[in-house]
């Protein structure tokens, strides 16, 4: 093995980075690193990408899954053991040209350009494409962002390194176990009991203060995940990862079949600053089989319905949120007249408290089939959907976390209180057996 290539300055990797660290700087150029919490993901990513730049000037990008949350966990944090800046470490002053504080962007002297970007905005950056990107907290992060940013790397030949901690069974599992299965890629999970991070009685310290901060269940949950990488642990606060889980078990996850007879509903959430979602569901007997889902952003009204169009369904009710009803502030027409103007009519759902449409909506879930491929993406909306935490008084708000999840399952929770009720009626309360009818 070639001796590695090291960054400037005192700082190396760990023992336990060093086949990550030899896999990018022997070229490689798809690493997936499920690492413990305190493991120096972040620290390791920081470095290794300060020796890319230096080495190929191009554009970088260290991006986490809210730009919001980026000048907090990269920008402006400190390491602990040094009091230093961990940009600064990574990226020391006699190597930049620039440093534009409120981009939280560097240029460096000899071209390269590195920025802390945000998974929820990556579709509006501006400036050259990245060739080397940092997936940090990937988990967490809206995996849309992998589908925009793959074909560029592709193109030009670029590199991306996901870094992690596992969050239950959503696409950061699917992740790691596919990229096991490439070998062109590198995949490892270090749970703490390898690193040597952490003694066995602090790690015992650690998962006791986490049961004493956020309760039995949810703190052994937490610590399983962030210390043990323990895919199996639920979304701490996630709504309906319990209901996904068993859908997954049961076989409800696979290939739906749709009945020509039958009409489809489809339910929405309308995005007039980010993204509108739908789903398209029909009920067979006791079934909801869930046929498909788009979401899209930036587009009018009449691509969703041409969309709606394109498909070979026939349609019984298009359910809407409440909002769609007023009138929009550039226009003074509303979506649900701007619909009817296109020939498609549509209900409303009244207005309902969040919670009792999560309820309902959660109610639903044992009642459905969901098509793995079309609905992907609205699986992964409700696996990922979840309370927002509120870190200084270490409990949950009483209201969603608003991140790349919510679009698609508030259209989920319109879809359980709107859904016609002499289509569902029949379903509730009878317990739910896989049958192959339509099914393959």
């Amino acid at each position: 093995m070639p001796e590695l290539i090291l960054p400037a300055g005192d700082w190396k990797p760990r023992p336990y980075q060093r086949p990550l660290w030899g896999y990018m700087e022997r070229g490689g150029k798809r690493a997936v690193a499920v690492w413990h919490r305190r493991a120096g993901k972040d620290e390791a990513a920081l470095h290794w990408t300060a020796v890319a730049a230096h080495q190929k000037p191009a554009t970088y990008w260290h991006m986490l899954p809210q730009a919001a949350q980026a000048r907090k966990a990269i920008w402006d944090a400190v390491n602990s053991h040094t009091g230093k800046r961990r940009i600064d470490e990574a990226f020391p002053e006699q190597l930049r040209a620039t440093t534009r504080n409120n981009e939280m962007a560097i240029q460096f002297k000899n071209g390269s350009h590195w920025q802390v970007v945000g998974s929820d905005n990556y579709n509006s950056l501006v400036g050259s494409p990245p060739y080397g990107v940092v997936f940090s907290e990937w988990s967490l992060s809206d995996p849309q962002a992998w589908s925009y940013i793959r074909p560029i790397l592709a193109e030009n030949g670029g590199w991306a390194v996901f870094i992690y901690t596992p969050r239950g069974r959503n696409h950061g599992k699917s992740f790691f176990e596919n990229a096991l299965k490439d070998g062109d890629w590198f995949a490892e999970k270090l749970p703490a009991t390898q690193t040597g991070v952490f003694t066995d009685r602090q790690l015992k310290n650690e998962e006791r203060e986490y049961i004493q901060d956020y309760g039995l269940n949810d703190g052994k949950g937490r610590f399983r995940q962030e210390y043990l990488c323990d895919f199996e642990a639920a979304i701490s606060g996630s709504y309906y990862a319990n209901e996904m889980q068993r859908a997954d078990e049961e076989g409800r996850i696979r290939r739906v079949m749709w009945e020509p007879t039958i009409p489809v509903h489809t339910a929405w959430d309308i995005g007039f600053r980010d993204s509108t979602t739908i789903w398209f569901v029909q009920v067979v007997r006791d079934e909801v089989r869930v046929l498909d889902y788009i979401e899209n952003s930036g587009v009018a009204v009449s691509w969703y319905v041409n969309e709606l169009r394109s498909r070979p369904y026939t349609y019984g009710t298009h359910l809407l949120p409440h909002d769609a009803a007023v009138g929009q502030i550039t226009s003074g027409t509303s979506v649900k007249e701007t619909m009817a103007s296109l020939g498609v009519q549509t209900t409303i759902v009244p207005a309902a408290p969040v919670y009792d449409g999560i309820n309902a909506a959660r109610m639903l879930i044992p009642r459905c089939f969901f098509d793995d491929t079309k609905c992907q993406r609205g699986i992964e909306t409700l696996r990922n959907y979840r309370r927002e935490w509120d870190e200084k008084r270490k409990v949950f708000h009483d209201k969603p976390l608003h991140d790349w999840a919510s679009h698609g399952a508030d259209a989920w929770r319109y879809l359980a209180m709107g859904l016609p009720q002499a289509d569902i009626a029949p379903a509730w309360g009878k317990p739910l057996k896989y049958e192959s009818r339509g099914y393959t």
